[in-house]
């Protein structure tokens, strides 16, 4: 398997944020993708390499310029604010919603920072841009590697990416990785591809980017939004618009989900997915499905990523992994590598 890490991932590294009505530690840290490495160190699947630069029109193509124009400047912007800034994190505190205006770009700084995120549990620190950069390089060299012919390439990308849309960020996300991968492989040749999101929050950034398209199916298995962020993204009457009309699948299931009733989702998804006949996947791979998930109500144990993976390789698809979440920052390692060496062992 091609792999490719992220060798910046550790310049975003959040205080605080926002969870449940007070600021806490952030739970999307370095040690995630750090485990990851050392689980890759004990059972490895393939030489880790460093990307090539992401080129921008890439980028461009699945973001507005504007917001990565932002996203590049907002730190420094940040810290002339007021040089005591370099020791805090920049979080958004207010927003426009239903009513307000989006496409005028304000001036001040805390209300574009308010106007390209969705949340306050989402820190813009120094290094963000430099990690989500790379981590988006990560996706475009890894479906490069597939355009050439690789069976599967693996894209450690931290920051995750499936919450970021167009011009927003929210949920931890900045770039959208898979979004990143998609499009990369559709300007490689692939006529369609789809997008598969095992992440037990719904992938609300990668839906509205390719919603009303037709060359990109999107399915996503994830915790009913009635109670589970994003909240207002995921139900399974969102099928598509436009073009994209069918090519939107959501499959909610509710907090307490075993295995057995999640396998019966994945089940369905690479089902409409085989029906889609694409020349090739995406996996958004998040591993908060796992039974000791801080922040997330499924309960997969470990040895059942093993099983997902294998699933996943009966596509006979060449696929690109995307790395998400995954909370339980201590087994994220030996999750994660489960999916892939089951992949790897039923995709021999």
């Amino acid at each position: 398997m091609q792999i490719y890490a992220n060798p910046r991932h550790a310049a975003h590294d959040g205080r605080q944020e926002m969870f449940r009505g007070k600021l806490v530690p952030c739970h999307e840290v370095p040690a995630r993708l750090e485990h990851v490495l050392a689980e890759l160190g004990r059972r490895p699947l393939g030489e880790i390499q460093a990307p090539p630069p992401v080129p921008r029109a890439l980028l461009e193509a699945v973001h507005a310029p504007r917001y990565l124009r932002f996203l590049e400047t907002a730190w420094d912007e940040w810290v002339a604010l007021d040089a005591a800034n370099a020791a805090l994190d920049a979080l958004p505190s207010v927003w426009p919603v239903r009513g307000f205006r989006a496409d005028v770009e304000p001036d001040n700084f805390a209300a574009r920072l308010g106007l390209y995120s969705f949340d306050a549990g989402t820190p813009l620190t120094a290094g963000t841009w430099a990690a989500a950069e790379a981590g988006a390089a990560c996706a475009a060299a890894a479906a490069t590697a597939v355009t050439g012919g690789a069976r599967a390439a693996l894209a450690l990308t931290r920051p995750p990416g499936h919450h970021a849309g167009h011009d927003f960020f929210g949920g931890y996300c900045f770039v959208n990785n898979a979004a990143v991968a998609a499009q990369a492989l559709r300007d490689g040749g692939a006529r369609r591809v789809a997008v598969l999101d095992v992440d037990y929050h719904h992938g609300n950034g990668t839906q509205s980017l390719f919603y009303e398209r037709a060359d990109v199916l999107t399915v996503s298995i994830h915790g009913d939004p009635r109670t589970e962020y994003p909240f207002y993204l995921g139900h399974a009457d969102e099928i598509g618009a436009g073009h994209g009309l069918g090519c939107n699948l959501n499959l909610p299931l509710p907090a307490g989900t075993d295995f057995a009733g999640w396998r019966q989702a994945l089940d369905a998804a690479l089902a409409r997915i085989a029906a889609f006949a694409p020349d090739a996947l995406v996996v958004a791979l998040g591993v908060d499905t796992y039974e000791g998930d801080p922040i997330s109500r499924f309960r997969l144990a470990s040895a059942d990523y093993l099983t997902v993976g294998a699933a996943i390789a009966g596509a006979g698809l060449p696929t690109v992994f995307t790395l998400e979440g995954g909370y339980a920052v201590a087994a994220m390692g030996v999750n994660v590598v489960n999916v892939l060496e089951g992949f790897e062992a039923a995709a021999r």
